[in-house]
């Protein structure tokens, strides 16, 4: 049974082996943004703190290519799929940062949502077919491939670093703060 705390986040396992303690603290990771970013309208998702351009919405959207990224491109070899294989790289590399702007709150969390649960998948699949040892199927330039273990540790560092971020925004908009 799996603890959750004040803010509806699963608590990691305290004494899990070395895949559900990873897995626990990736979701710990996701149910924290989706805390920060929870019941805002468009205003709140577009607000910016400073000089910086970041908004949640486009995190929202940056964690969602992110998602996808890593656990469908990268670990299962796979080709991006709507809203990604449209767009033009090349010529707007920060494309889901901006592009944000112009989706619904509702657009905006089901993108997110859906690519955790397709993430979710393509994990227990890959955890299924091999464990954490296993490498990426696509790899790098240089023909190096990550294991499906340093990916899920990238993806809670990914989470952390923006969960940060999130803080401070979710505190510019009404005030929200904790963890």
């Amino acid at each position: 049974m799996t603890d959750i705390d004040e803010q509806g986040r699963p608590e990691p396992p305290l004494t899990g082996d070395e895949t559900s303690t990873l897995l626990g603290f990736l979701d710990f990771q996701r149910a924290t943004f989706a805390w920060k970013v929870g019941g805002l309208d468009a205003a709140g998702l577009g607000a910016t703190v400073g000089a910086s351009t970041m908004t949640l919405g486009g995190m929202m959207k940056h964690l969602a290519l992110v998602e996808e990224g890593w656990f469908s491109r990268s670990l299962q070899g796979q080709e991006h799929g709507p809203p990604w294989d449209a767009v033009d790289w090349e010529s707007d590399p920060d494309w889901e940062w901006h592009s944000a702007a112009d989706d619904s709150p509702e657009q905006l969390f089901a993108l997110w949502q859906d690519a955790v649960n397709r993430s979710r998948a393509s994990v227990a699949e890959a955890l299924a077919r091999g464990g954490l040892d296993q490498p990426a199927r696509r790899t790098w330039p240089d023909g190096r491939a990550p294991s499906l273990r340093w990916i899920i540790c990238h993806m809670i560092e990914e989470y952390a670093r923006h969960n940060g971020h999130a803080d401070l925004l979710r505190e510019s908009v009404d005030g929200l703060t904790g963890e």
